[in-house]
């Protein structure tokens, strides 16, 4: 038994919007399983070193600390410089090795706070995510005008981050949180509508896999920031 509008019953309009639908749920399913993939991937990926001791030193003792954290800002510049150019198969790959990376670099997370703190913020931080994101799916009223003001936003807290390297000022480092906070739930619904209307029904195969990549990584990097920032305010250091 067949489930869903009757075409027969439809205008040409009509079916060409059903047709839309569809394809936009298909594409955003997409996004979304990309992105919780890499999440769990990078996830996994943080256990296994933390969990291993002889994995903590060779990564986080040794120079190639440097590459576990430089690495992933290399591949984000290069996947968006380059992605029109790839196959998906090769932006796909680059997409879960970054993941794996990132799991690598955040494995610290895990020997700085506690795993129940960690665990739980991540939840708030899902939970969290999730309604700003089908905000920015849902909504009608268009988010581009806060894009430019977010975006100089995060300039404004890597350069403040940069600044407070220096000075290690406590009231400094929570006001960058707290900003992080504020900026990166605006940028988890702005870029939620960015990828949205990025879709369109007439785009072959490999462009629509190419967009979902991207797309992923996008929303990916919107809530690591954010659990990140949050984990600020929620995480139990295990030296307390």
């Amino acid at each position: 038994m067949a489930f869903g509008p009757d075409r027969r019953y439809m205008s040409a309009a009509q079916a060409e919007a059903a047709e839309i639908d569809v394809g936009l749920r298909q594409y955003m399913l997409s996004v979304y399983n990309y992105m919780a993939s890499g999440l769990a991937l990078t996830g996994i990926v943080a256990l296994l070193v933390a969990s291993s001791p002889a994995l903590t030193q060779a990564i986080f003792l040794t120079p190639l600390k440097w590459v576990v954290m430089l690495a992933p800002l290399g591949l984000v510049f290069f996947l968006g410089a380059r992605i029109d150019r790839m196959q998906p198969s090769t932006a796909s790959a680059l997409f879960w090795v970054y993941s794996a990376l990132m799991g690598a670099s955040l494995a610290s997370v895990l020997l700085v706070f506690t795993g129940e703190s960690v665990a739980r913020t991540f939840f708030i931080t899902a939970a969290a995510f999730a309604g700003l994101s089908l905000y920015g799916y849902t909504t009608r009223k268009s988010l581009s005008g806060f894009g430019s003001f977010l975006i100089m936003g995060v300039w404004g807290i890597l350069i403040a981050g940069l600044v407070n390297i220096f000075l290690q000022s406590s009231a400094m480092q929570f006001v960058i949180s707290a900003a992080g906070v504020l900026i990166f739930a605006g940028l988890t619904a702005y870029d939620t509508q960015k990828i949205k209307e990025l879709y369109w029904e007439g785009d072959q195969s490999d462009v629509a896999a190419k967009k979902s990549i991207m797309g992923a990584l996008t929303l990916y990097l919107d809530f690591i920031n954010l659990f990140m920032f949050m984990l600020q305010f929620l995480g139990v250091r295990r030296d307390d």
